[in-house]
């Protein structure tokens, strides 16, 4: 888990994007760690050469822009010591000279650096700032100290560094020494970095960039130099280099004994159609029962995090993207995180609805509880929910993990447990990716935290539900666009966007054929003609307009709050069913088209009657989010402008 934190400015802030912690225990092989380390720290980075050259030719706009190339190119050269190792400068004579877990760098040193610097150096001069010539100063200074001191070749840098013993045996290794050492040397804390604040989000970036960046030379940098082994006295300094905690150490250990295991990756089978087509569920003619919408009740996050927050929380793995372009790219301005656990908002929205409903623990016959965020194995949150709620027994108590398909599946799974026991079931929707998105970039701007509960029964009246469908499978690509935990990315929600646009369109075009065959409810010709409005799941309102219009489906029929809200996954589309109605965009008793696809290639619509006087009132919380940062608090005015 990498949950967010309020610094004392208010601001929202993601420690994991500066603080580099692998988790060792995950990494395969070397050749897997240099895949990401490659990703991570030299896909974007230019070499301190390249940064020369683009300066000789007048390549860089502005003062930001340079800054930026300096400080990828940093962490690209401190790539090893930042994923691998603590530094500890030490006194030559009192180095350990036999020791498995003490390693030091060799080096190489970085060809006419000094002239390459100043090179830099004399560009930077002639630029304008980008925003702010004083912030964009000071933070040269600091950057520039570490790279105009930089002694070595970033190039030739091994993953695993040589022990003393190996070092002492290299003929004519180099490794720095720093001259006299002083402890007391400036070094920032990880409050005072967390801290850090510019009023542009990417200058708060960039500050404390640059502070992880000086803490890794907190020394003298202009008295180091390079030495050999042979030419070292007792009285140097030289850096070693330590394993940052045991799973390094033994990963370095397995590296080096050759013992890693090699798993194999199973090739998928060719995918194969249904013999016959999976029909969806009609209740009017499939079943005997009535479902009717008793309550429906949410929980939004308490907290906002709004796309500046996105930007100035940015690590350098990330390309340069403004608020703006996350907004355009993904119909999102705000999404929403909470500080609670998964399971409290699951509860506090279930006690919202058992209420607005009416019922008693004792009439429930099932609680479903859909997510996929869940870190909570036994119990299962259903079951958890079952017991806070005070459920002495229910039929059936079950997690449903079907990701953003999760309230189809979850309704489906209600009309079937009717039939068997004839009693309310209690569909709990719920999601909380804050803590579990990491530096993903595509997944940290779509995805936020929410949670909805819904108490279903069996009615003798209206039938609020007409039709329910689910899919699963697809293509091995699609099945697996959406991951989590990912290895490839220290465990963090992945996002590979193309795959998840294609299985969209996929499921679309069947749910639109579906819905055309179907039978009106209203005395028209087809289902599709009878809808009034089209709640979809909120995955990223710019990807679905541009797959929904070509459908025949105009955009004005479609609600929208993932503006406000992100993605909450699971709990999305009836977060926003609640949303439409305190919007006013729902007034009346209306049908609603209700379609969803997820993780695993997984699908899904409710066609189903909402009625306003079943939505609770929205629990009233108080709003954290960052200074200066403003937001509405009413959808109406986000379904306009996209409009």
């Amino acid at each position: 888990m990498k949950p967010f934190r309020l610094n004392k400015h208010g601001k929202l802030v993601l420690p994991c994007s500066i603080f580099i912690d692998i988790d060792f225990t995950i990494i395969k092989s070397l050749d897997h760690l240099q895949a990401i380390v490659r990703r991570d720290f030299e896909g974007k980075a230019p070499t301190g050469t390249e940064i020369a050259k683009r300066a000789t030719a007048g390549s860089y706009a502005t003062r930001y822009d340079l800054l930026r190339d300096i400080s990828l190119n940093l962490f690209w050269a401190n790539r090893f010591a930042l994923t691998m190792y603590d530094k500890r400068p030490t006194r030559w004579r009192d180095v350990p000279r036999n020791r498995e877990d003490v390693f030091v760098a060799l080096l190489q040193p970085w060809t006419d650096g000094k002239a390459k610097a100043a090179t830099v150096r004399e560009a930077y001069g002639k630029l304008d700032a980008m925003w702010s010539q004083t912030s964009e100063d000071e933070l040269f200074e600091m950057l520039f100290d570490v790279f105009s001191n930089k002694l070595y070749r970033a190039q030739e840098l091994p993953p695993i560094k040589a022990t003393i013993a190996e070092a002492l045996a290299t003929p004519d290794a180099m490794t720095t020494t720093i001259g006299k050492f002083n402890p007391d040397f400036l070094h920032y804390s990880d409050v005072e970095i967390l801290d850090a604040s510019e009023e542009q989000p990417e200058l708060e970036a960039l500050r404390r960039w640059a502070m992880v960046l000086h803490n890794q030379h907190p020394w003298d940098r202009s008295r180091a130099k390079l030495k050999t082994f042979d030419d070292m006295e007792d009285d140097d300094v030289v850096v070693l280099f330590y394993p940052k905690n045991r799973d390094v150490l033994h990963f370095i250990n397995r590296a080096k004994s050759g013992t890693m295991p090699t798993p194999k990756s199973p090739k998928a089978a060719p995918s194969c159609a249904p013999v016959t087509p999976l029909l969806p569920l009609v209740l009017a003619t499939d079943t005997p029962i009535r479902p009717k919408i008793e309550a429906l009740a949410i929980r939004k996050g308490e907290v906002i995090c709004n796309n500046d927050d996105v930007v100035r929380n940015s690590p350098p793995s990330w390309s340069p993207m403004s608020a703006d372009e996350i907004a355009e790219k993904t119909g999102i301005e705000r999404r929403r995180y909470t500080a609670e656990p998964l399971e409290n908002i699951a509860l506090e929205a279930a006690q919202a609805a058992m209420k607005h409903s009416g019922r008693t623990p004792g009439e429930i016959g099932a609680v479903l509880f859909c997510t996929c965020t869940s870190s909570r194995l036994i119990p299962s949150t259903s079951t958890w929910l079952s017991g806070q709620l005070g459920i002495m027994q229910t039929h059936c108590s079950a997690d449903i993990i079907a990701a953003c398909a999760g309230f189809p599946y979850g309704m489906a799974e209600a009309v079937r447990l009717m039939r068997e026991v004839n009693r309310p079931v209690l569909l709990v929707c719920a999601e909380k990716f804050s803590d579990k998105i990491g530096n993903a970039r595509p997944s940290r701007m779509i995805f936020g935290d929410g949670a909805a509960a819904l108490v279903i029964a069996p009615s003798d009246g209206e039938r609020d539900i007409e039709v329910v469908q689910t899919y699963a499978s697809g293509p091995f690509s699609q099945v697996n666009s959406i991951i989590w935990p990912n290895h490839d990315y220290d465990n963090d929600i992945t996002v590979y966007g193309p795959e998840v646009k294609d299985l969209v369109k996929r499921y679309l075009d069947q749910m639109m054929s579906e819905l055309t065959a179907l039978k009106s409810v209203k005395g028209g010709k087809a289902l599709i003609d009878d809808i009034d409005v089209i709640v979809p799941h909120q995955a990223n309102k710019t990807m679905i307009i541009d797959i929904a219009v070509p459908q025949g489906i105009k955009a004005e029929d479609i609600y929208f709050n993932i503006t406000e809200v992100g993605n909450a996954s699971a709990a999305s589309i009836p977060i926003a069913m609640a949303d439409a109605v305190y919007d006013k965009a729902i007034t009346k008793r209306s049908l609603i088209f209700a379609p969803g696809f997820g993780a695993g290639a997984v699908g899904g619509y409710v066609v189903m009657w909402l009625d306003p006087a079943v939505v609770a009132p929205e629990a009233t919380i108080e709003l954290v989010m960052s200074p200066s940062r403003k937001t509405s608090n009413s959808s109406v005015e986000d379904i306009k402008d996209t409009f």
